[in-house]
């Protein structure tokens, strides 16, 4: 006899339907997996046949084959046992056939019979295209975050059984999670000083603009872009639903709940590339590129990266996407990203204090040497941050808050957003004559730096960016001020700020 059951497979954060058809006949007792099934899709003959066994029912003792469609794309992970130990009760005729209909199946079987929770439900669960999804228990919460099925949880195959019989009701669904202990993000009024810096910071949330800070130990880059996400407005539904699949299909812990502030991701400086863009051999899993969808990925002591890691940010910066192709096939991950970085200015931290260093030149060189020139130019800010003064540090008045700067970062957003656009620094290139005119002065101001080689035609596009950010920021709604472009170029310059010359008119 056959039988067929819907299941779903996980191919990098998306979900793919699977129908897992089984069919009994008579012959030597076997049981075959085809379908394109990995190593732990293969596995699950003996894991299935224990559970099954172990619930107390009897194991067919003829030819068992399982075919899981479409037969062209390959299944990876534990996920489908429970579908294969249904749809072999259902072909032995030890499970009514209409009573699966229109029902799903979703979870791993311990060689006792009980249903384990598996990575990347959210995505597996919109995948089903039926009305009822059976999960584990464990993971009947993030089932539910999708809100188009009825789902049901279980703990064992036995229940299981019992319920599609009609012998049990179905389980309940677990109590709702008690709220957790959210830890305050934190504050900017935390920073002492760093006028410069604070108001880098504030740009980068407002316009979406890369961030990269220069200094030495104890400057307080970290700590500045730690704060950089609760300037973040929380995100809105769609952008919410993904960043929560992409969690669930990498087996990150979700909250009680979507996630709804933007993520923060701030991985080791020993990272592989593979860590960073995602991928991996067996089952592709997305990256800390992709984990930071929606939010910030700070790389702290950016100059001890690889440079083959840092410059596989490079088209996903672009972009906004990061392609992935091994010999199993091709994954597209979502990596819209906004990325703060932040660096010593040479390998012992005190190049920016005159006589201290005890670096040689060969040392510096390989240093910078890491972070590429392509890589550099996709970062809209560059500031050097150096100590605050003793003064600030020990009784200096708190800047702004958190909770002043953020409706500010909102409002620039809004603006963006009225513009046809997520953000500022995703104004298409075509589009800057008509979103970010200039004055006569402002054009002569970019015009000369374009001349003396200060900038790439990129840089050029991403200084009326970030000149655009700040007259919003400042409540400026007409054409970019020469003033407004010269804090752009100051806001990008490598290791002296950029002045203004003399004979160019401000206000013009």
């Amino acid at each position: 006899m056959t039988a067929t059951v819907p299941s779903a497979t996980l191919l990098g954060v998306r979900g793919r339907p699977v129908r897992v058809e089984v069919h009994v006949s008579n012959g030597l007792p076997s049981f075959t997996i085809v379908g394109l099934p990995d190593a732990s899709c293969r596995e699950a003959r003996d894991r299935v046949r224990a559970a099954v066994i172990s619930s107390g029912f009897p194991w067919p003792t003829r030819r068992v084959t399982v075919n899981l469609a479409p037969s062209g794309l390959r299944k990876a992970g534990s996920q489908l046992d429970l579908a294969i130990a249904v749809a072999v009760l259902v072909a032995e005729e030890q499970l009514p056939a209409g009573r699966v209909e229109g029902v799903a199946f979703l979870g791993e079987l311990g060689l006792d019979g009980t249903v384990r929770p598996v990575v990347g439900t959210v995505p597996l669960v919109a995948a089903l295209d039926g009305p009822v999804a059976v999960v584990p228990r464990a993971s009947s919460h993030e089932a539910g975050l999708i809100g188009r099925h009825d789902v049901r949880p279980v703990s064992c195959l036995a229940e299981l059984v019992d319920a599609l019989r009609g012998d049990a009701p179905w389980p309940d669904p677990p109590p709702a999670r008690p709220p957790a202990d959210t830890a305050t993000e934190p504050d900017l009024a935390d920073v002492r000083g760093q006028p410069f810096a604070r108001l880098a910071v504030e740009l980068s949330a407002a316009g979406g603009h890369h961030l990269l800070m220069t200094g030495p130990p104890g400057a307080g880059k970290t700590m500045l872009a730690r704060r950089l996400p609760g300037l973040l407005p929380a995100l809105d539904r769609d952008a919410s639903l993904e960043a929560t699949t992409i969690h669930s299909a990498a087996g990150v812990a979700l909250p009680d709940g979507l996630v709804e502030r933007p993520p923060f991701r701030a991985p080791h400086h020993g990272a592989s590339p593979v860590a960073l863009t995602g991928g991996g051999s067996a089952q592709m899993r997305p990256g800390e590129i992709s984990l930071a969808h929606h939010g910030v990925l700070f790389l702290d002591e950016l100059g001890e990266f690889q440079s083959v890691v840092l410059d596989s940010l490079r088209q996903p910066l672009e972009e906004g996407v990061i392609r992935v192709s091994r010999a199993a096939g091709t994954v597209t991950f979502p990596a819209r990203v906004l990325l703060v970085a932040a660096m010593n200015p040479c390998p012992c931290g005190l190049g920016s204090v005159p006589g201290d260093c005890a670096c040689s030149d060969a040392a510096r060189l390989r240093y910078h040497r890491r972070v590429s020139g392509p890589i550099l130019d996709r970062f809209d800010l560059r500031i050097e941050v150096a100590p605050p003064a003793i003064d600030e540090l020990m009784g200096g008045d708190a800047g702004e808050s958190t909770a002043a700067v953020a409706p500010r970062v909102a409002a620039a957003r809004a603006l963006a957003v009225e513009r046809g656009v997520r953000c500022n620094a995703d104004i298409p290139g075509a589009r800057l004559d008509e979103l970010a005119p200039l004055t006569t002065a402002a054009a002569t101001l970019l015009e000369r730096s374009l001349r003396a080689g200060r900038l790439t035609g990129r840089g050029l596009h991403r200084v009326r960016r970030v000149a655009r950010t700040i007259a919003d920021v400042r409540g400026h709604p007409g054409p970019i001020e020469v003033e407004h472009v010269a804090t752009a170029l100051e806001l990008r310059a490598v290791r002296a700020p950029y002045e203004v010359p003399a004979e160019v008119p401000r206000g013009a």
